[in-house]
């Protein structure tokens, strides 16, 4: 394990956030990954950046939200805060524990932490927004994280080599190649205004007029392969069935259907975890996109139920409730920010225009 995840460490340290002496590297993630870890502190080291951390144990979150009085629940962490208003780069490891006990949380306690962590999140917006912060997430095998993709361990590590290119001698290589073809179709989008995702299980459509679409190729996240932008806040209209199944606020959901209108979502349902729904959607911000993607990472090919993965695959769509991504120009704001992914290798089209450009998982362009 140790050899892949040097390289693992040096991808994320010089490709992904291309760290350089005497910046400030803030790495949050769990006791688990403390293997990458390590790894990422000596890349850093070796690139002269200046690194601080954070690291979560078993249930702290859920803990906190059962158990937390008022105080105790407004409380964020002086070293996030000061990452956020001053470091120069923020990484995320993602090593979920298997939870062990059923922590039950009360909604108002569950609104409480949200609202005191929005202030942050919002500056963590602002800040990719203006260029002021690098940041990228990632992922580091867990049982967790096996279990929820319906994988061994050494299947789940596996999976995560391959989706970020690890089994290449050099991988650094293949994303510059993959950004290359990204931005190609970047500089196409940016000229289009109006968008439709047709599907013979839906139809939806938006504009992107003025917006800006990104490539997001193994920067931000790794890994990576999507391009993306805001859409214009009150332009989306029709309906979308996302059949990809995901897990939020640690609930599952399957099937999520949802009418639009003038941007704002009127109805939903979902063929599991609708509840979670009903409550998400009485959150500020909830009921417009900050968010259409479509994934280009084709070394990703089935669901795993994790988001950093799913979103990418070659061949989907998807489409994000909540929080726009102020570097596009979105303008909601919102202390979520779900992605919910549809299927296009079945049938799937994309028109910009009125110009068919994608058809069946496949750019035509």
């Amino acid at each position: 394990m140790q050899d892949w995840l040097e390289k693992y460490a040096h991808l994320l340290v010089n490709y992904s956030l291309y760290l350089k002496p005497g910046e400030r590297l803030f790495v949050r993630t769990s006791t688990l990954a403390e293997p990458l870890l390590k790894q990422v502190y000596l890349k850093a080291l070796e690139a002269g950046a200046i690194v601080d951390w954070e690291l979560g144990f078993e249930d702290q979150e859920k803990m906190l939200v059962h158990a937390g009085k008022e105080q105790q629940l407004d409380y964020i962490a002086a070293g996030y805060k000061t990452a956020m208003e001053q470091f120069d780069a923020l990484l995320t490891i993602r090593a979920p524990h298997v939870s062990r006990q059923d922590f039950v949380a009360e909604p108002d306690k569950r609104k409480r932490r949200a609202e005191a962590l929005q202030p942050y999140e919002q500056r963590y917006f602002q800040r990719l927004g203006d260029g002021s912060l690098k940041r990228c997430l990632c992922q580091y095998p867990t049982e967790c994280g096996a279990l929820h993709a319906g994988m061994s361990l050494d299947e789940y590590a596996g999976f995560i080599r391959n989706a970020c290119f690890l089994n290449e001698e050099d991988p650094s290589a293949h994303w510059k190649e993959l950004s290359r073809y990204q931005q190609r179709l970047v500089d196409f989008l940016d000229h289009r205004d109006r968008i439709i995702y047709r599907h013979p299980e839906f139809e939806i459509s938006f504009s992107v007029k003025d917006r800006k679409w990104m490539n997001s190729d193994g920067k931000a996240n790794m890994p990576s392969g999507e391009v993306f932008t805001s859409p214009v806040e009150d332009s989306v209209n029709g309906e979308i069935f996302f059949n990809y199944p995901s897990i939020y606020q640690d609930q599952e959901v399957e099937g999520i259907r949802l009418r639009v209108s003038h941007g704002a979502v009127v109805a939903w349902s979902a063929q599991k975890g609708g509840e979670l729904l009903d409550r998400i959607f009485q959150l500020e911000g909830s009921r417009y996109f900050g968010e259409v993607a479509i994934g280009c990472n084709h070394n990703i090919r089935r669901p795993t139920k994790n988001i950093l993965f799913d979103e990418k695959i070659g061949g989907t769509i998807h489409m994000a409730i909540g929080q726009s991504y102020l570097q596009t120009g979105g303008k909601n704001h919102s202390s979520i920010h779900w992605d919910m992914i549809a299927e296009m290798r079945n049938g799937g089209e994309i028109f910009a225009d009125g110009e068919l450009i994608y058809k069946d998982g496949a750019f035509l362009i």
